[in-house]
């Protein structure tokens, strides 16, 4: 990472959505990684929440954040896989304006240094949906762990250089 220290950070706002059929706030440890991760960058963490493996229920979560002017970005974990209740992909289908298609391959490379050719099952994925970004990861720890300091530690810290995705925020609504 290069951070410009002559830059002041910006923090954002991010809501944690959990995407299973049986975790409960208790035993979801994915999200209380990544929220830690969130505050400890320095970002506000604004909303969280765990949500059923159902397109359609996960895709009216995601809309209602998108909708919400307080949040800048989403970060969900789980449902990103191959089974036929992982369902966060479609979910993403029915909100995005655009695919981030380098998010997905970039957490695929640095998957495979930790869990080799698995990584292939991973359908995890990154869009903007009416100025938001919504990232997918998977739901383990390992997961998290991978997709949050691997690239969104980076790409979501205002400093960081030659580019980050919070200094195209303003820019996202543009048509």
């Amino acid at each position: 990472m290069a951070i410009d220290e002559a830059k002041i950070f910006t923090p954002i706002n991010i809501a944690i959505l959990t995407v299973s059929d049986t975790r409960t706030a208790e035993t979801d440890t994915s999200g209380d990684i990544l929220a830690q991760r969130v505050r400890d960058a320095g970002h506000t963490l604004c909303a969280r929440a765990i949500v059923k493996d159902d397109a359609a229920v996960l895709a009216a979560q995601f809309a209602a954040w998108i909708d919400d002017p307080e949040i800048d970005a989403i970060v969900s974990t789980g449902g990103t896989g191959l089974t036929g209740r992982d369902v966060t992909p479609e979910a993403l289908e029915r909100v995005k304006d655009k695919d981030i298609p380098g998010f997905g391959e970039l957490f695929r490379w640095l998957s495979y240094r930790t869990i080799g050719t698995s990584t292939v099952q991973s359908r995890a994925c990154a869009v903007v949906a009416q100025g938001t970004y919504i990232f997918a990861l998977p739901g383990s720890n390992g997961a998290v762990k991978d997709g949050w300091d691997g690239i969104l530690a980076e790409q979501l810290d205002s400093r960081n250089r030659p580019c980050n995705f919070v200094e195209l925020m303003p820019r996202l609504k543009e048509r």
